[in-house]
């Protein structure tokens, strides 16, 4: 069974006809609302500024935001890893003093 579904979705004024997984339609709906009210965001801030710079802006932002998130992501796995190595060292000097 074929579980697609065909979809339209806006963005900055431009339908754009998707077909996507079933389970994806939530996030992909979300994900168009979310550039569109930056996309507004933009526009209110900067009203000279046709739609396409306000896109660019919008999506220029998001990507930073992603790179962000990458570096946490980075930073939060190696702080586990010396919070697992500062355990193990803690345990070792631990049986070490009792010896």
């Amino acid at each position: 069974m074929d579980d697609k579904l065909s979809i339209n979705i806006n963005i900055a004024d431009r339908m754009y006809p998707l077909r996507i997984d079933r389970k994806e339609e939530e996030s992909i709906r979300k994900a168009a609302k979310i550039i569109n009210d930056k996309v507004v965001q933009y526009k209110q801030r900067y009203p000279s500024k046709d739609t396409q710079d306000c896109l660019s802006m919008a999506t220029l932002q998001f990507v930073i935001q992603k790179f962000d998130s990458e570096k946490q992501i980075e930073y939060s796995a190696v702080v586990e890893e010396l919070e697992r190595l500062n355990d193990f060292l803690a345990e070792f000097i631990e049986k070490e003093s009792t010896i």
